[in-house]
C-alpha cells in the first residue's frame, strides 16, 4: 500500500475515533487505485473532456486475471483485458465512474465514456478513459473536480498534486489548487455533520465526499 493510502486510512480512523464512532461502522476500501486525473479545456473557454487513468493494486489485479483468464494460460491476453474494461464500463455507470464535478455548487452531468482502454503490466491492471459534459459547459466561477467512490469500497489515491491537473487554452485565465483535507480540518469543519451522518448514513456515503482529495479551479 502506498504512503498516501496509509495516510487516508489513518485520517479515517482518527476522525471516527475522535467522534466516538466504531471504525467498522463505515465501509472501508477493498480495492486500491493509483489514480491520475486531467481536466481539458477547449480554446473557447468551455470544458472539453475529463481524462482518468487508474492503476489497480496487485491483489485486485490478480483476482481479475483469475476471473477472466478464459484460456487458463495465466497471462492476461488483450481480449481478456478488453473484457474486463467492458465490464467496468457497464458496472460503474451507476456511480458515474466516480466522477463528482460541480460548477458553482451545481453538479455537472457527464456522458458515458465511449470506451475504457485496458492494459496489464507488471502485475497491475490499468484502465484509462475520458468523459465529456452532456452539454456545452463554460468555465466560469468555482469548478470542483472530485474523483472518489461514494461507497468507500474503492480508494482512489492521487500520490502527488501533479496527478490532478488542468490543460488546454481555455484554462489560461484560471487558478487551481489541490485540496487534501486533513483529520483536524475534517473534524473542525464537519463534526456536527459527521455526527448526523452516523445515524442517517451508516455506510458512509456522504463521509467519502468530505475526506476525498479534490481539484479546485476558479475562472
Amino acid at each position: 500500500m502506498s504512503l498516501a493510502n496509509k495516510r487516508r486510512h489513518a485520517t479515517m480512523a482518527i476522525s471516527l475515533l475522535l467522534l466516538g464512532m466504531p471504525t467498522n461502522t463505515f465501509a472501508h476500501p477493498h480495492i486500491f487505485v493509483d489514480a491520475k486525473f486531467e481536466a481539458v479545456a477547449a480554446p473557447d473557454g468551455s470544458l472539453q473532456e475529463l481524462r482518468d487513468t487508474w492503476q489497480f493494486d496487485e491483489v485486485f489485479s490478480s483476482s481479475v486475471l483469475l476471473d477472466y483468464d478464459k484460456n487458463r494460460n495465466n497471462a492476461p491476453d488483450p481480449a481478456e483485458v478488453a473484457a474486463v474494461a467492458k465490464t467496468v464500463r457497464e458496472s460503474l455507470a451507476q456511480y458515474n465512474y466516480y466522477m463528482n464535478i460541480t460548477i458553482n455548487g451545481k453538479t455537472l452531468a457527464l456522458a458515458k465514456p465511449d470506451i475504457l482502454h485496458g492494459t496489464y503490466e507488471n502485475g497491475s491492471l490499468t484502465l484509462s478513459f475520458a468523459q465529456k459534459p452532456m452539454a456545452k459547459t463554460p468555465l466560469k466561477g468555482l469548478i470542483v473536480f472530485g474523483v472518489y467512490d461514494p461507497t468507500l469500497y474503492t480508494a482512489l489515491d492521487f500520490a502527488s498534486d501533479a496527478d490532478l491537473k488542468i490543460s488546454g487554452e481555455g484554462f489560461s485565465g484560471c487558478t487551481h489548487k489541490v485540496v487534501r483535507p486533513g483529520s483536524k480540518e475534517i473534524l473542525s469543519e464537519n463534526q456536527a455533520m459527521l455526527t448526523t451522518m452516523f445515524f442517517n448514513d451508516p455506510v458512509g456515503t456522504d463521509y467519502s465526499q468530505i475526506v476525498a482529495t479534490r481539484l479546485e479551479v476558479r475562472c
